[in-house]
């Protein structure tokens, strides 16, 4: 499949457009009070087809046994002319999530406004999702994830470090 990376760009995704393309993690690790510490490797794609979002995919894998881990797809969407987005998700594990916040120069945050689980998802449920997206020195993107379970209030779940591939 061909990516297109950003060729065709709807105006109203231009706010967005540092995020698009294909990432792979630097450095990425995991921390939550109720789980050891981990590491972890991911390759995320922002994707614009022409729209007024940007496709997404990420699948995350193990650092020395190569398996997978995690993987997510979905669409972040703007609302044109303004700064709002909605990023919309699937999770591998049973999880949907809306998240809304606001894109400001080249950091974006946003948090979960709407989490749905199957019904036989592992436990303990997620109740919030929060994100920071950050372009930092040398064109990397640093991403935040912070999480509350129904065991654990919001707390820093991951934190990892991307090259433009």
């Amino acid at each position: 499949m061909s990516r297109n990376f950003g060729k065709t760009v709807n105006e109203a995704v231009k706010p967005l457009s540092w995020l698009i393309g294909h990432w792979k993690s630097i450095k990425a690790e995991g921390v939550y009070p109720t789980i050891e510490p981990f590491s972890y490797c991911e390759e995320m794609v922002f994707e614009s087809i022409g729209q007024p979002l940007l496709n997404y995919t990420s699948r995350t894998w193990h650092p020395e046994k190569g398996n997978p881990m995690h993987l997510e797809s979905g669409f972040l969407r703007i609302n044109p002319g303004t700064n709002n987005i909605a990023f919309m998700i699937a999770h591998n594990f049973g999880v949907t999530s809306l998240e809304e916040g606001v894109v400001t120069n080249t950091t974006l945050k946003c948090k979960s406004t709407h989490i749905s689980r199957m019904t036989f998802a592992r436990d303990p449920p997620v109740l919030a999702l929060e994100r920071e997206f950050k372009l930092v020195e040398n064109g990397n993107l640093e991403i935040t994830v912070y999480m509350e379970t129904s065991k654990t209030p919001l707390t820093q779940h991951l934190k990892a470090l991307y090259e433009k591939m």
